[in-house]
Parts: C-alpha cells; sequence; structure tokens
C-alpha cells in the first residue's frame, strides 16, 4: 500500500494532512477567498483573488486566471484552464501585443459542478449550477444549470437530470445547510 492510500484510508492522519495542505494554500498560494474546506490536488497557476466556497477541489496543473468565482462542491479535474480575454485584438494598425488588456471579466461556475479533466473555460463564462463539462471540452458559451455539455466548441449533450422534481430536490441541497464531508477513499483493486 502506498503513502497516499495510507494516508487516505486513515480518518485521522488525512485530518492532519488536509490542516498541512490549507496551510499550503493559505501562504504559498495566497488564497484568501477560499473556504478552509477547500482543497488542491497538487501544483498550479491560480491567480490570488479566487473565491471558492465549501468542498471545492481544484486538480493537479490548472491555470485560473483572475475574476473567478467557484460555488461549494464544485470539482475541477486535472490540466483545467480557465483563461482567455488578456489581449486586445481589436485596434486596427496595432499589433496585439502592444494593444493593452480588455477590461476583466468575471467567471463563474456554479455549485456542484464537475469539469472534465484537460478542459479549457474561456473568461467571462458563467456555468450553471449542477453542470458537468466532458473532458477535453472548450466552453466558449454560458452554460445553463443542469446541463451536460462537452467538445469543441462545448455543445448540449443532455440534461443531467430528467424531472423537475430531481432539480427542486438537488437545488434544496446546494443552497441548504452545508453537508458534512464524506471523503472519497481510495479505489481498491485486487
Amino acid at each position: 500500500m502506498s503513502l497516499v492510500q495510507i494516508i487516505k484510508n486513515n480518518d485521522r492522519i488525512a485530518f492532519v494532512y488536509r490542516k498541512v495542505k490549507s496551510l499550503k494554500v493559505k501562504y504559498i498560494y495566497r488564497l484568501k477567498n477560499v473556504h478552509p474546506t477547500f482543497n488542491i490536488g497538487g501544483n498550479s497557476k491560480i491567480s490570488k483573488d479566487l473565491s471558492a466556497e465549501e468542498y471545492v477541489y481544484i486538480g493537479p496543473n490548472c491555470t485560473i486566471y483572475p475574476g473567478v468565482s467557484i460555488g461549494r462542491y464544485t470539482m475541477l479535474a486535472q490540466n483545467i484552464q480557465i483563461i482567455g480575454s488578456d489581449h486586445r485584438f481589436d485596434i486596427a494598425g496595432t499589433p496585439c501585443t502592444f494593444s493593452g488588456r480588455p477590461k476583466l471579466v468575471k467567471t463563474k461556475i456554479g455549485r456542484d459542478v464537475w469539469i472534465g479533466a484537460n478542459s479549457i473555460i474561456m473568461c467571462g463564462i458563467t456555468i450553471g449550477d449542477g453542470s458537468i463539462i466532458a473532458a477535453g471540452s472548450v466552453v466558449t458559451k454560458d452554460i445553463p444549470p443542469y446541463s451536460i455539455m462537452g467538445g469543441i466548441p462545448a455543445k448540449f449533450i443532455r440534461h443531467r437530470f430528467k424531472q423537475k422534481e430531481d432539480i427542486l430536490i438537488h437545488n434544496k441541497m446546494l443552497y441548504g445547510e452545508l453537508l458534512s464531508n464524506v471523503r472519497n477513499k481510495p479505489i481498491q483493486i485486487d
């Protein structure tokens, strides 16, 4: 059994490990607007103004530009990039490199969103609550709540829930009392 598996399988050791990781978030990444339950899976480039609610997870090797907010229970897999809108290209007779930067547009990722590995989210996008973005997608437009999207550019695949009652139940959970943490333990392989 690897050291990581030992840590993840023992609740007390995992608690201490999380505390050490939260110090890393606070002092190395200098993220002041993230909830204490925020978790990061490895080295990433994250703007110091990131705002993240409860139980947000960011996987390794992510790049997150300024002006991003992420709702509770949201997961970003590895190699996610939230980028763009950082150069002007619409000034005739001036190269992009000399054109300056446009006004910062905020990016909002809702609650309980799952963004698959290697996806790119363009700045200024809003991703609705409960949405799922398939791995390798490029999101160039706002995503409605509870949509499953994928592709380049991301297109609608299907709704996450089939019945409106399920959406009401899920919304009640998302905006109700905070759920207690039930840690994911490593998959056991025989």
